[in-house]
């Protein structure tokens, strides 16, 4: 590889180590530092953001010590909590392994802005390549997986990273700080005429067990520009006609992250998306496993990859992308499950292609070489602030109950509003066919995933009617065990014990940033060899699940009332064909309200079961959080529902390392016989699971 490739490779495979950190470090802050809806959401966005608030100081620590050995530090560390996070046991270890690789993440960032003038191809490649390759995985990070293969893999990842990061600095960069000029911005660079000329490879972007070509990505920084005329070449140039991508570039990458991670780019979104799209009248507004491979997740990473390559002229370019970007996140916001999927592939070409049009801003020839990298180095962590206080801010709003939908929207207009005002100097176009060709590559790697982790087929209804069920309910707390780590075979070997015929889901996570970006629903249900029913209740991928041995031939979603909670719930009901027979099951996550039980909320539930049922046998269950005794428990039984847990009270479930209350419920109408109920003991989640056998009539 020619030394004028690596920039854009270090950036882009430091992008992909990055994200792998930041997908263990959100949902530490909820599941280790404290717990979401209980711990003040206040005091866990002050820790949050203090991580980034510390950052600040980074470029200046660049501009004292010198970006090469600060950036070599701080990949060296970057790279070493990546790895120590797969080793380690989970806690407060590893919160605060995520936190130092997170902030050594930051100044690495900081350094790298004073060198590399043009983020956008490494930025725009390392996005694509994290995605492509958590679609390889089936959503699961690399950072979770321990065995030969997953240690092989990271550690191929983060040594192709530290390569790339030690190759990349121009030998001129050794010298002390005061001799250092970033590229394109001063004549103290020894090499006074490099051209900025055509288009090169950028290797490959390896990322979570994958490697994903980003061959048609070139230089972002490597070439050294002193003249006011640099020759411009056909390809993506590290430099334009009279500058380089400035601070205005390096700002975006914030706000960039959280628009990818929370939509464009989410794989687990994706798959929510394209699981909306069953066509069923039977089931609306339900999720299912796609009966055939999706074409939303190929479709989104080909239309990213597109629009940053493939770069239409300037004023048509000005007023589709930018109103793309925007649109999708407005469709978003709105949180209906129906819009995921336009709201997914138009936020993915809009933000692919407000990518190309900031790529080649000019910045001030005349100002010193290093105001401008610190400048660009204050532009990037203040960026990534920016990225801190909009994921605060949009989870938040689950515990303290204001909207939060104008988040995306913001994010987008910022990066839309510095796309439309961008100086017509970006980088012209590949020439055909390595744009294509590059595209290809990725929406087939995207297409294998898919294949790869095919959910179970459907069930065939059985040849005679059982004569008993079992049933397990169970908050499996977005996977999360008790250490904070994400162990979804725990959590599998949990459920399974049970030998369970229906699984009633609670606190289902399908794509969330807060919780790493995981369809944990699709992930536990392929395991189970179970197929799910999905309904939305907080947004379109938080929510509830049924998981069945026996096929589903009706179902329906009973959004619920707030009544002053801050959480979205709702009431899941599904038809079960028993084979000759049906079960109506209806699975609920209650919300209380703060300081209150949710009464309101279990009146509605067990209005909405009973009239599903019309007769039918009936299984209800889920987190309800209310215990026997309380007003909302006695709604339950005032609809004619039995308890069916009764016989093992008191059947304590939460939390559980040490359980001392009963939220976690199953009622069933009077003619089904309860036996064997149990909550077995374990830690892959906070509650236990409960589990009963149902003798049917």
């Amino acid at each position: 590889m020619r030394h004028r490739h690596l920039p854009t490779t270090a950036l882009a495979l430091g992008v992909v180590v990055l994200l792998d950190v930041l997908r263990v470090w959100l949902p530490s802050i909820i599941t280790i530092f404290g717990r979401a809806a209980e711990t003040p959401a206040e005091l866990l966005g002050a820790f949050a953001l203090g991580w980034f608030v510390l950052a600040l100081a980074a470029p200046v620590l660049v501009r004292r010590l010198g970006p090469r050995p600060v950036g070599v530090v701080a990949a060296g560390l970057l790279a070493a909590a990546r790895l120590a996070l797969t080793a380690a046991p989970g806690g407060r270890l590893q919160l605060w392994l995520a936190g130092a690789g997170l902030l050594a993440g930051l100044v690495w960032l900081a350094a790298t802005a004073a060198t590399v003038a043009r983020p956008v191809p490494g930025l725009a490649f390392g996005l694509a390549g994290a995605a492509v390759g958590h679609a390889l995985l089936g959503t699961e990070d690399l950072v979770w997986r321990g065995g030969m293969r997953g240690w092989t893999v990271s550690v191929l990842l983060v040594g192709a990273f530290l390569a790339a990061q030690a190759a990349s600095t121009p030998a001129w960069l050794r010298l002390s700080p005061r001799t250092t000029a970033p590229s394109g911005d001063s004549a103290e660079a020894p090499d006074p005429a490099v051209s900025a000329g055509s288009a090169v490879s950028a290797g490959s972007v390896a990322s979570a067990g994958s490697a994903v070509s980003a061959g048609s990505a070139v230089s972002a920084g490597s070439a050294v520009s002193v003249r006011p005329a640099v020759r411009s070449g056909s390809g993506l140039s590290a430099s334009g006609p009279r500058g380089e991508a400035g601070p205005a570039a390096w700002l975006l990458v914030g706000p960039v992250l959280l628009l990818a991670g929370q939509l464009a780019l989410a794989p687990a979104v994706w798959d929510s998306a394209a699981s909306y799209r069953h066509g069923s009248a039977d089931l609306p507004g339900l999720g299912l496993p796609p009966a055939h491979l999706a074409a939303v997740p190929e479709v989104a990473i080909g239309l990213f990859l597109l629009a940053v390559l493939l770069r239409p002229r300037r004023p048509v370019a000005r007023l589709l992308w930018p109103a793309a970007l925007v649109v999708g996140a407005g469709l978003f916001a709105t949180d209906r499950a129906g819009w995921l999927a336009p709201a997914v592939l138009l936020t993915a070409a809009g933000l692919g292609g407000c990518l190309a049009l900031v790529d080649g801003v000019p910045e001030d020839g005349n100002a010193p070489a290093r105001r401008v990298s610190g400048r660009r180095g204050f532009a990037v962590v203040g960026g990534m602030l920016g990225f801190a206080v909009g994921a605060v801010a949009y989870y938040a709003a689950y515990d303290l109950g204001y909207p939060n939908g104008w988040v995306p929207v913001l994010a987008a207009l910022a990066v839309a509003a510095l796309a439309v005002v961008a100086p017509p100097f970006a980088a012209p176009p590949l020439r055909p066919p390595v744009p294509v060709w590059t595209v290809l590559g990725a929406m087939l790697l995207t297409a294998v995933g898919g294949g790869i982790h095919r959910p179970a087929p459907a069930p065939n209804p059985p040849a005679t009617p059982p004569a008993a069920v079992r049933v397990v309910a169970y908050n499996i707390r977005m996977g999360f065990g008790l250490d904070g780590r994400l162990d979804l075979d725990a959590l599998t070997r949990a459920v399974e014990g049970s030998r369970p015929d229906v699984v009633l889901l609670s606190e289902v996570d399908r794509g969330w940033l807060l919780n790493g970006g995981h369809d944990t629903l699709a992930l536990l249900a392929g395991r189970l060899r179970m197929p799910y029913v999905f309904a939305p209740a907080a947004d379109p991928v938080w929510g509830d699940a049924v998981l069945s041995r026996f096929p589903v031939r009706a179902g329906r979603t009973r959004p619920l009332a707030a009544h002053g909670a801050p959480t979205g719930a709702q009431a899941l009901g599904v038809t079960l064909d028993l084979g000759g027979r049906e079960l109506a099951v209806v699975a609920t996550h209650l919300q209380p309200p703060p300081g209150e039980g949710p009464v309101a909320q279990a009146g509605e539930v067990a209005a909405f079961a009973t009239r599903y049922a019309a007769g039918r046998p009936l299984v209800l269950g889920g987190d309800l959080n209310t215990e026997p005794g309380d007003a909302a428990f006695a709604e339950f039984t005032r609809a004619g529902l039995v308890d069916a847990l009764a016989a093992a009270r008191p059947l304590p479930t939460s939390p559980a390392d040490d359980p001392r209350t009963q939220i976690d419920h199953v009622f069933v109408t009077p003619g089904l016989a309860p036996s064997e109920a149990t909550a077995p003991r374990g830690t892959a989640s906070d509650h236990l699971p409960v589990t009963v056998t149902l003798t049917l009539p």
